[in-house]
């Protein structure tokens, strides 16, 4: 019994986040100060590199702002039908800031948080797409563009007419306006939960190695981090191909 409540406790532990105030206005400090790190650590790379960029042989740091550049502008050019130039820019700066999120969590288990610790902070979690909260601030914000360039593009009236006559036309008005409110919704919440789910069942099992005896954790940890940096990856991709789906949707007048 005192082995299942320290198994427990240390996996509660892992999974409490570092918050103040109470309800509805929880603030995640943990979650907020990574994520603005991590935020602030993409802008400083690109920014360095884009400010000794040469046009003669490469550094390897250019080299790789290079392709991540080519590789989101592609994805755009091969996805979006629109015109606009927040596309790319946004697309780039959500595959890189979620691959940081996700990359959080190859970090050793207890390694920040032993150094929290020691600073008198109790919990800690490092891991923002961890945390339902980082991941619904983020696919809010892409469903607040989709519907500004829905309306900038279609107009009130437009857009009001995609709502009310499709797919069924306008004598199905209740019945279409259901059916594309439920549409609309379930984007910002397909993005969050997809990204959220995949990422705590990553943590959740590094957690569950972390607690196995010291001779078995290299033996399964180190196998887990190489299919997980899969999972980093696709998810990211996948967060910034839907978003540039949803807004190439956005931009469809006809």
């Amino acid at each position: 019994m005192a082995s299942e409540g320290g198994t427990t406790g240390y996996i509660v532990h892992h999974l409490t986040p570092l918050s103040v105030g109470e309800g509805f206005w929880t603030l995640h400090l943990d979650t907020l100060f990574f994520s603005a790190a991590l935020g602030a650590l993409f802008i400083w790379f690109f920014k360095s590199v884009a400010d000794k960029v040469t046009t003669g042989v490469p550094g390897l740091a250019q080299n790789f702002a290079e392709m991540m550049i080519e590789f989101v502008d592609q994805q755009v050019k091969d996805t979006f039908h629109g015109q606009s130039k927040l596309i790319a820019p946004l697309g780039l700066t959500i595959f890189c800031w979620v691959f940081l999120w996700n990359m959080m969590d190859l970090l050793p288990v207890d390694l920040l948080s032993l150094i929290s610790s020691l600073m008198g902070i109790e919990y800690l979690r490092v891991v923002p797409s961890t945390d339902l909260n980082a991941t619904f601030a983020l696919s809010i914000s892409v469903f607040i563009l989709i519907i500004f360039y829905s309306i900038k593009i279609k107009g009130v009236l437009g857009f009001a007419k995609e709502m009310t006559c499709t797919p069924f036309g306008p004598w199905m008005m209740p019945f279409n306006l259901l059916l594309k409110t439920v549409e609309e919704i379930a984007k910002p919440i397909s993005l969050a939960l997809r990204l959220f789910g995949n990422l705590y069942a990553g943590e959740l099992i590094f957690i569950l190695i972390a607690l196995l005896p010291a001779f078995l954790q290299p033996l399964l940890s180190f196998p887990w981090a190489i299919f997980h940096i899969l999972i980093i990856v696709l998810q990211a991709f996948i967060f910034m191909v839907l978003t540039i789906v949803y807004l190439s949707m956005a931009h469809e007048d006809h």
